[in-house]
């Protein structure tokens, strides 16, 4: 029997000219047939209405000011809590003027999870280059969102991303910043901090009573002892070390280019790896219209679609709701798995 949902998901709209809106119409059209958790989307309702007329899409929609009315309009109407674009919107054509709207639909989404108003966030895709302009000053989403919960909460918070998908979870050490400052910035404690986190949250929310945790080399075949770069053995191979010490089952450091093959990947759960793309590229080549982008060491539950805002189909019909729907599910999943942990 299915358990009802007492509260829904927070879904931001994202770059209102990119493919969320378009995505979050398809997705909604499929709730019944994927059995999707009750949603409702901040963002402009203008914006949406206009998309599901260019994309032929009948779509009942229907503002809200109260997340608690969402879950009992989702099975006839999307519910929308208005937050206005700032702008006339042009599918595919990104404009500095809906930055402001863009992260007041972010900000109101973390304020309603956190106030207990909705279960968890899910975002739909950003462009950070159209938030830049505006003066956002955060690399990305992920550390964006970690700010608004240190705010909130008051205490410091470390933001981890995790890439999701059927076939593997890979998560990054290092995330939105040039490849040539990777060595630099990675430490051993924040390689600790980054799989003690992982473990924890693997634990807690999705269930995995002893994660095992497989960790990457930065160089090639993993610094080959030292010939190939002094990081693995300096840095990487001290917090795996550490790790063990803890009780935390984490091996490494591993060749990078032969982690990710179908019999390595049985061996563990997660795969902690040293940079952004090093871990971005196996998980999306896995699994890219399933993946799903999770923020693990949050005091809320938040999940994204693995994709960018897709400017060039927006609009256009071209868009797939896949990665949206399986955003919408594991954090379903993971909201009511951080309430039994309460």
């Amino acid at each position: 029997m299915t358990i009802p949902f007492s509260r829904p998901l927070a879904l931001s709209q994202g770059d209102p000219a990119g493919i969320g809106p378009d995505i979050t119409l398809m997705a909604w059209l499929r709730r019944r047939e994927l059995g999707l958790p009750p949603f409702f989307l901040i963002g402009d309702p203008d914006v949406l209405a206009l998309r599901a007329r260019q994309l032929n899409l009948s779509v009942s929609i229907r503002e809200t000011d109260k997340a608690s009315e969402a879950a009992s309009m989702f099975a006839d109407a999307l519910p929308v809590m208005p937050v206005p674009a700032g702008i006339a919107v042009v599918a595919g054509e990104p404009h500095a003027a809906t930055a402001k709207g863009t992260i007041a639909a972010i900000e109101t989404a973390v304020s309603l999870v956190i106030n207990g108003e909705a279960l968890a966030v899910v975002t739909n895709p950003i462009a950070k280059s159209v938030l830049y302009e505006a003066g956002f000053r955060f690399p990305g989403h992920t550390e964006f969102l970690a700010d608004l919960a240190a705010r909130a909460t008051g205490r410091p918070v470390t933001p981890v991303m995790m890439l999701s998908g059927p076939k593997v979870r890979a998560i990054p050490v290092t995330i939105h910043i040039p490849i040539r400052n990777v060595p630099q910035a990675l430490t051993s404690e924040l390689i600790l901090k980054t799989c003690r986190i992982a473990h924890e949250d693997l634990k807690q929310r999705f269930g995995i009573e002893a994660p095992r945790l497989a960790v990457a080399g930065l160089n090639p075949h993993a610094g080959e002892d030292g010939t190939i770069g002094k990081e693995d053995e300096d840095v990487i191979r001290p917090a795996i070390e550490r790790l063990r010490d803890e009780g935390i089952d984490a091996i490494g450091p591993l060749p990078a280019d032969t982690m990710f093959h179908d019999e390595a990947r049985a061996r563990y759960d997660v795969a902690v790896c040293m940079y952004h793309d090093q871990a971005l590229i196996p998980a999306k080549a896995l699994g890219f219209d399933d993946s799903v982008n999770v923020t693990l060491g949050l005091p809320f539950v938040r999940t994204s679609p693995d994709h960018g805002t897709a400017f060039g189909i927006a609009g256009k019909g071209l868009a797939r709701e896949q990665s949206l729907v399986a955003a919408l599910k594991l954090a379903a999943q993971l909201g009511r798995s951080a309430e039994s942990h309460r």
